[in-house]
């Protein structure tokens, strides 16, 4: 989180005596100042510097500062106060509705424009730090706390997206469903504790086949899944094949003694027209149930 001594600062007024006054007193407070003549010479700067704050005059030849102010909200992540003298022409309520965060009267009296900055720059960061909580929140919802593979409720959900973009697209969309042999065994016999390493380390078998617009879930206990669009049947099972390569050459030593295998089974399933969310789920399931029926370790097709 950026401290508040390190903000960036663009100050935007045609008047060039106030326009270098401020920029100067702004300076001498710590804090880093930048100025522009006219509003359209602030958005060619912002194109390619990040300010925190934008400091504006509003009455401005050509584009002013309310109208300035309302480019910056819908196009820069910056904070802007609101400058105008005593005449009356635009009032706060006009300012906040484009988007300032501030607004203060000429003639400026800088201290209290600096403390405005500074108190502008603490809820700046406060509402960042908000946003981060809230994106930790949401990832937290849809991410499976041990693995780091999207959860159930986040399957579903993006499967539904899928077979959407299979209507519209008419791309192939394969599903993956995985299980990891005698799981609950290797649990009794070893612990909790080196079966969640197990759970980890086939998470990262999985992702590590995977290219970037496939998604791996772990959809509960030892099973997994994988959503593998614009795959066809003969793709996803050559997918299916290296994750089953990869989790069987994987040495697990439990509680550092001999090497034990860990397999898994894998049932394979493309997408037809027409064909529900969870029937689409139970072919895949049911093909996962043919390759434990017929002695693990292997890939199965569905019907």
């Amino acid at each position: 989180m950026k401290n508040e001594n390190n903000a960036k600062i663009l100050v935007v007024d045609d008047d060039p005596v106030i326009l270098q006054t401020m920029k100067e007193y702004i300076e001498a407070t710590g804090l880093e100042a930048f100025s522009a003549s006219s509003a359209q010479e602030a958005l060619e700067v912002m194109e390619s510097e990040q300010f925190d704050i934008v400091i504006t005059d509003i009455m401005m030849p050509g584009m002013n500062g309310l109208e300035l102010t309302d480019r910056i909200k819908q196009n820069f992540d910056s904070d802007v106060i609101v400058m105008t003298g005593y005449s009356g022409e635009y009032s706060y309520e006009e300012a906040v509705g484009k988007g300032a965060s501030d607004f203060v009267f000429k003639p400026i009296r800088f201290r209290e424009l600096i403390l405005r900055v500074k108190r502008v720059m603490r809820e700046r960061k406060l509402f960042q730090e908000k946003e981060r909580m809230l994106d930790r929140l949401t990832q937290l919802a849809i991410t499976d706390g041990l693995t780091g593979l999207f959860n159930s409720r986040q399957f579903f959900e993006q499967l539904g997206i899928e077979i959407s973009k299979f209507d519209r697209y008419n791309r192939p969309l394969t599903l993956l469903m995985l299980d990891i042999d005698h799981f609950k065994s290797f649990n009794d016999t070893h612990g909790h504790v080196e079966g969640d390493k197990v759970l980890v380390e086939f998470a990262v078998a999985i992702k590590t086949c995977l290219r970037n617009l496939d998604t791996a879930y772990r959809y509960g206990g030892e099973e997994f899944a994988v959503i593998l669009p614009e795959t066809t049947q003969d793709d996803a099972v050559m997918v299916a094949e290296r994750i089953r390569i990869s989790l069987e050459s994987t040495l697990f030593e439990p509680n550092g003694g001999s090497p034990v295998p860990v397999t898994v089974s894998i049932g394979v399933s493309q997408y037809t027209t027409g064909v529900k969310v969870r029937d689409f789920v139970k072919r895949a399931d049911g093909a996962l149930y043919c390759s434990k029926e017929n002695g693990r370790n292997q890939v199965s097709v569905a019907d």
